[in-house]
């Protein structure tokens, strides 16, 4: 795709100067760049109303041409050879292996199942009364514990 881009270019060079020279050089109402050259006259090269017929057929061709270069360079440079995925800042980027946890891990391993975990199951009457369970909630301080703060009463205004 770089050689279609760079003919295409070419073209776009090549067809931009052509309509200028082509526009400049037509006869307009007054004393133009064409009565300059002297294709005002009747005794022209292309005939008496030859010129004004081939400068402007000869414009609207190139001004074609510009027109499709300009819409090729652009179709050129949003649609890269190359794919997006190809060529960005992940590229060559491997995600590590994943470990499988070991089978006392506090962390469920989620990848050869369902997405969604399983529901835990309501503790039994049992465990409620062994001692583990019961030392892994915190006790509720006291009401005269030392250990947490009285706040002042507010003042009273006068």
């Amino acid at each position: 795709m770089q050689w279609l881009s760079s003919i295409l270019l070419t073209l776009q060079v090549i067809s931009s100067l052509l309509v200028i020279v082509l526009v400049l050089l037509q006869q307009g109402k007054g004393a133009d760049m064409g009565a300059a050259f002297g294709s005002g006259s009747a005794g022209s090269v292309f005939g008496s109303a030859g010129a004004a017929n081939f400068l402007s057929r000869a414009t609207k061709w190139a001004a074609i041409v510009f027109f499709a270069t300009t819409g090729g360079l652009a179709w050129v440079a949003h649609h890269p050879a190359g794919s997006p995925i190809e060529s960005g800042i992940m590229q060559g980027f491997t995600a590590p292996a994943k470990e499988a946890a070991p089978a006392g891990s506090a962390v469920p391993d989620v990848s050869g199942g369902s997405a969604v975990p399983a529901v835990p199951a309501a503790p039994s009457k049992s465990a409620e009364s062994s001692a583990p369970a019961a030392a892994a909630v915190p006790a509720a301080p006291s009401a005269g514990d030392a250990s947490v703060p009285s706040v002042p009463a507010p003042a009273e205004k006068k």
